[in-house]
């Protein structure tokens, strides 16, 4: 049974985080600091230091993760602009690691593969299709190689992938059923690493063999499930686990994307979810059925513009402008 209370505590020291812990102020000044070394590469085209740009990304990502959670956490509004500059800084680090393969073959990656699902399925929510298109692309590509390390254990991101490629009839590695499954295998015959890969989703599993069903009573009980299995490990915040990060640990974005998956197929959807989880600030933004691209950051702009211009290689250039 959910303790409701320790659910309520536990959101409580999430949003507190983005106050007392993670202090804007101090995120700010970071990302100047960086602004300033970016500047400075830029100006001079300093290509063999080109890679610090990408290093820095972290940083604008992070400054935007800190707007998105004073604007919707704390505030309690239902401005996503900073959300959607988390995820196209994401994009940009995969693009812009994707330079590197060569000349720095080990290098560390300033993203991981669930932070790519995530920002896969927000697209898809945000109606970007262009942009989401280059990026599976890029994941199905790289899949299982370093740039896309998919040696998984958070069941919650092979839901949202095996959901995404069955709403979207793409797959991975040849299918869009049992996707860890196959991935595990696959990797297994590879001799690549899948150990944190699971041998089943949980409760997902369920989900994703009714996420299309016709039956309103059904699918409200299906998101009950998740919602609870969601909520019972978000009360643990700090532990983590599944759920249980300071970043997205009380934003239900698996949900979220099942029902903007339903209604995009004119399945029919709860028209109100009364819990805790369903009714925090971030679970309650509202997205069009065509997003607005967000305003250019202008650090991530000009580090976009440097690569554009250097390296003909760059996947951006093959695409024409971006996301406008």
């Amino acid at each position: 049974m959910m303790n409701q209370k320790k659910l309520e505590m536990a959101f409580k020291r999430y949003s507190k985080n983005f106050v007392d812990g993670i202090k804007f102020e101090d995120v700010k000044d970071k990302y100047n600091v960086s602004r300033r070394k970016i500047e400075k590469i830029v100006e001079q085209n300093e290509t063999e230091k080109d890679h610090i740009l990408l290093i820095n990304l972290s940083k604008i990502f992070s400054y935007h993760l800190s707007l998105w959670k004073n604007d919707v956490l704390i505030s309690g509004g239902n401005n996503e602009e900073g959300l959607k500059n988390m995820q196209k800084v994401l994009f940009y680090q995969c693009m812009g690691q994707d330079l590197y393969t060569i000349r720095y073959p080990g290098m560390i990656l300033g993203y991981t593969f669930r932070e790519v699902v995530l920002t896969l399925v927000h697209f898809a929510m945000y109606g970007w299709e262009k942009e989401e298109n280059i990026l599976y692309d890029f994941m199905a590509h790289n899949f299982g190689e370093h740039l896309i390390d998919a040696n998984e254990e958070y069941r919650h991101i092979w839901f949202l992938l095996e959901l995404y490629l069955q709403y979207r009839n793409k797959t991975i590695m040849g299918t869009n059923e049992k996707l860890h499954l196959t991935v595990k295998n696959k990797f297994k015959e590879a001799e690549l690493r899948c150990d944190l890969i699971p041998e089943d989703l949980n409760i997902y599993d369920e989900v994703l063999g009714r996420w299309s069903t016709g039956d309103l009573e059904e699918i409200e009980h299906l998101i009950s499930i998740m919602s609870q299995h969601h909520s019972a490990l978000a009360s643990e915040i700090g532990q983590l686990g599944e759920f249980g990060d300071f970043r997205y640990g009380f934003y239900p974005f698996e949900i979220l994307f099942l029902i903007h998956v339903r209604k995009q197929q004119g399945l029919p959807v709860p028209t109100q979810i009364d819990n805790f989880l369903m009714n925090t600030p971030e679970a309650k933004m509202v997205f069009g059925e065509r997003e607005a691209y967000p305003e250019w950051d202008p650090v991530l702009q000009m580090i976009d513009q440097f690569y554009r211009k250097n390296y003909s290689e760059y996947i951006p250039n093959k695409h024409g402008e971006l996301f406008q």
